[in-house]
């Protein structure tokens, strides 16, 4: 008798569940692994990371330094600024100002004269006041006269020759040119004495004795006074009275507002004894006088 013919199953059918439900089940397929994720490389993200904190840093910064709102300024506050500054701080005085506004100005002036043995000595000191900044100096003629050689010293000390090149002898007023300036140099403000009053405010700057700059405050006591000189009897008009303190080596100085402006130049101190000091009246040339002895039109 023939064999049946016996076919090996299938690769399906061995795959197919049985329908036996009493046969065991065949594992179920594992999935599919997924594809990998990609990672940026550490250094990249440390760079990342180092961008992200600057930018929150400068973000930060500019948050930061924003300027603050203006406060409003108020009449309160402003009078508390002015009420803690006047507290706290000494004011120089009115007098002191006007001593510093003239003070570049003002110079020495020396007289010398020559003796027989051919030495130089000193014949004379006093005061000066620079009128035009190329060393233009005016001051009383009595310093300078007979002398053989003027010299000047500057604020800055600068120490020049220099030369009389004008004179007004009713006055007692000379002109000089120094030979040798500063280059910064500045001339004094001048101002017209036709409002001036018994009773302002004035200062003299100048070297009494040779000493100084010195400063002295007082006031004017009385206009168009008239003054004999002890010594050669010349007689002056029309000038300021003053009593703020002068002594010999003022002459030729400033008399100066107390809004710093030369108003006159000093030229004689009264002093009915030898002593030849100051009591409490001095005399000043008007500077209107002063301005025509240097060649420049009044005021």
């Amino acid at each position: 008798m023939p064999r049946p013919v016996r076919y090996s199953p299938s690769r399906s059918d061995r795959a197919r569940p049985s329908a036996d439900p009493a046969a065991p089940e065949s594992p179920s397929p594992l999935p599919a692994p997924s594809a990998p994720r990609r990672r940026l490389p550490s250094a990249q993200q440390a760079q990342w990371a180092a961008m992200a904190l600057l930018a929150v840093l400068l973000a930060g910064g500019m948050w930061w330094l924003q300027p603050a709102p203006a406060p409003r300024i108020t009449q309160q506050a402003i009078d508390a600024a002015v009420l803690h500054t006047l507290e706290n701080n000494t004011l120089p005085s009115a007098a002191a100002r006007a001593a510093e506004a003239v003070a570049p100005s003002v110079v020495r002036v020396m007289g010398f004269t020559t003796t027989k043995r051919g030495k130089e000595v000193e014949r004379s000191v006093g005061t000066g006041v620079v009128i035009v900044d190329t060393g233009v100096i005016l001051t009383n003629l009595h310093v300078v006269h007979g002398a053989d050689r003027v010299s000047v010293t500057f604020a800055d000390g600068t120490e020049a020759n220099a030369s009389i090149t004008g004179a007004q002898p009713e006055n007692d007023l000379a002109v000089l040119q120094a030979h040798k300036v500063p280059d910064d140099l500045q001339a004094a403000p001048l101002r017209s004495t036709q409002h001036l009053r018994a009773g302002d405010g004035v200062v003299v700057v100048g070297f009494p004795f040779g000493i100084g700059p010195s400063a002295s405050a007082g006031v004017v006591s009385g206009l168009q006074r008239e003054f004999e000189s002890p010594e050669g009897g010349q007689e002056l008009r029309n000038l300021i009275q003053f009593d703020a303190a002068a002594n010999p080596g003022n002459s030729g100085g400033p008399l100066v507002t107390l809004d710093g402006e030369v108003v006159g130049i000093v030229t004689a101190i009264l002093n009915p004894t030898p002593a030849r000091t100051f009591i409490g009246i001095g005399f000043a040339v008007p500077i209107e006088n002063a301005a025509q002895a240097a060649g420049m039109p009044p005021f």
